[in-house]
C-alpha cells in the first residue's frame, strides 16, 4: 500500500495539490512537516503529524522535521481569535531543544535511505537582514495573493499585525529553502495550514520549481470538542506534562463513536489488522480501546510505564483489586499518590498506633468531624487497602504500611485518598 492509500483508508487525507500522487510514485521522496517551538513538549494534537511524517517513512519516503526555531518568534495567525503573546527567546530556544529529544521516540533517525533529519529554521535567516528579506522573499508573494487565504482573511476582520501577516512569506520561504538545499518536494499539515503551505508551493513554482502539498483534516471528537483537549487542559507526550497513567485513561475513556477515527489515526496495526480487530470487539469497544491504549502508552512512554499504568487504572475502577494494590512496588504507589488526593503525616504517628477517626478527622480532612467519621465507618463505607473497616477503635500502625510508607483509604466508592507517612 502507498503513502496515499495508506493515508486514505485511514482517513486522514484531506487535501493534496495536481500530480502529488504521481509524484510519489517515480521513487522516494522528502517530505516535511514544521513544528514551532510554543510549548515546552508536544501534545497529542501534535501527535496526528508525527504519524503523518511515521507513515510517511514506512511508506519508503524521507521525512524532515522543521523546527521553527524563527517561525516561533512570530506567531502563527491561522484560524486564531486573536494575536499571540509572543514568548521570549529563552523559553522558546529550550522549548526547542525538549521537542526536537522527543521526535526520537517515533522516527527513524538512523535507516540507511530514508532516515528522519531535524532542521532548524533559524538557519535560514539568522544571516539575513531586513533589507535582504525583503528582496528575496517579499518580492516573490503579492499581497492580493496572501490576502486572498481564508486563514487571513479571518484575522483581516479584527486585526492582523504586520508580524503575524509575514509568517506566511517565512512559511513559504522555509519550503523554498528545503527544496533547494534538500530537494525536498513535499510540504504536509494540518487543513489549517494549507493556505501556508500552498503559499510555499506557489513561491517555488515562481523560482521555475514544482512542489506539492498534503493536509489532514482536523481531528475533532464527536462532542465537537477539539481533539487534545480535556477538562484539564492538553495531553502531553511527556510525562511531566501527562502522566502515563492520565495518557492511557485519556484512550480507554474516549466516546464509543470516537474509537474508530482514533484507531486509524494512531495505530501502526494494518488495515487488516485493524479491520479483524473492530469486527472481534464489534459488541466490546472498551476492549478495543485499552488495546488502543496500549499500544499507544508503550510507543508514548514505555513498556514500564504501560504496565503500572495499567495497574493504576485497575486499582481505580476494580472492586477486587486488594490484591493489586497489594503487590505494588514504591514507584507504582508514588504513582498511585499523583493521581488521587494525598495526604502526608509523620511517621512518628502511626508508629506509635493511631485512631483511624483521628486519621480521618484531625489528621487530614478527608471527613469534616470524628462524628461524620464514626458513622461512615459504621455504614460501612471507609476501608484501609482495601479492606472494609467496621470498628470505629480501629487503630493504624506501620504494618498498615505499604512498602513501608503508603496507606489507601476509600469513603465510599469513589472517594479514594492516599496517606504517606514519612
Amino acid at each position: 500500500m502507498n503513502f496515499i492509500e495508506e493515508l486514505t483508508w485511514r482517513g486522514m487525507l484531506n487535501d493534496m495539490t495536481p500530480e502529488a500522487a504521481a509524484e510519489l510514485e517515480k521513487g522516494m521522496a522528502t517530505g516535511y512537516i514544521g513544528f514551532d517551538p510554543t510549548a515546552p513538549n508536544l501534545t497529542i494534537g501534535n501527535f496526528v503529524q508525527i504519524m503523518l511524517l511515521k507513515l510517511f517513512q514506512l511508506s519508503g519516503h524521507k521525512p524532515i522535521i522543521l523546527m521553527g526555531g524563527a517561525t516561533g518568534r512570530i506567531g502563527d495567525p491561522s484560524f486564531k481569535d486573536e494575536e499571540r503573546a509572543l514568548k521570549s527567546y529563552d523559553e522558546l530556544d529550550a522549548n526547542l531543544a525538549r521537542q526536537a529529544k522527543m521526535f526520537s521516540k517515533f522516527l527513524d533517525f538512523d535507516a540507511p535511505e530514508n532516515g528522519a533529519t531535524i532542521v532548524n529554521n533559524i538557519d535560514f535567516y539568522k544571516e539575513m537582514n531586513v533589507l535582504d528579506f525583503l528582496r528575496d522573499v517579499g518580492k516573490n508573494l503579492t499581497v492580493n495573493y496572501m490576502t486572498s487565504k481564508e486563514s487571513v482573511k479571518k484575522r483581516l476582520e479584527t486585526g492582523l499585525s504586520f508580524t503575524e501577516f509575514s509568517y506566511q512569506l517565512l512559511q513559504a520561504y522555509d519550503f523554498q529553502r528545503l527544496y533547494t538545499d534538500r530537494n525536498c518536494k513535499f510540504q504536509m499539515g494540518g487543513s489549517d495550514q494549507w493556505g501556508n503551505i500552498t503559499s510555499g508551493t506557489e513561491f517555488i513554482r515562481r523560482a521555475g520549481g514544482k512542489a506539492f502539498a498534503i493536509t489532514t483534516p482536523l481531528l475533532t471528537k464527536a462532542d465537537g470538542s477539539k481533539f487534545g483537549k480535556s477538562e484539564q487542559g492538553n495531553i502531553w507526550l511527556a510525562p511531566e506534562g501527562t502522566s502515563p497513567y492520565k495518557f492511557y485513561q485519556f484512550w480507554v475513556d474516549c466516546d464509543d463513536r470516537d474509537l474508530p477515527k482514533f484507531i486509524r489515526y494512531f495505530t501502526l496495526k494494518s488495515k487488516e489488522e485493524v479491520e479483524a480487530l473492530e469486527a472481534e470487539y464489534a459488541d466490546n469497544p472498551n476492549a478495543l480501546k485499552r488495546i488502543l491504549a496500549e499500544e499507544l502508552t508503550i510507543r508514548v512512554h514505555s513498556q514500564a510505564a504501560f504496565e503500572a499504568a495499567k495497574k493504576v487504572s485497575e486499582l481505580m475502577f476494580n472492586k477486587k483489586a486488594s490484591s493489586v494494590l497489594l503487590e505494588m512496588d514504591a514507584d507504582t504507589l508514588a504513582i498511585v499518590a499523583n493521581e488521587i488526593p494525598t495526604y502526608t503525616i509523620p511517621k512518628a504517628t502511626i508508629t506509635d498506633g493511631l485512631n483511624l477517626v483521628d486519621l480521618l478527622a484531625d489528621q487530614t480532612e478527608i471527613l469534616a468531624s470524628k462524628g461524620e467519621a464514626r458513622r461512615a465507618i459504621k455504614n460501612n463505607a471507609i476501608s484501609v487497602n482495601k479492606s472494609k473497616v467496621n470498628d470505629a477503635a480501629r487503630t493504624l500502625t506501620t504494618t498498615d504500611l505499604l512498602q513501608g510508607k503508603y496507606m489507601m483509604i476509600e469513603n465510599g466508592k469513589k472517594n479514594k485518598f492516599m496517606i504517606i507517612a514519612e
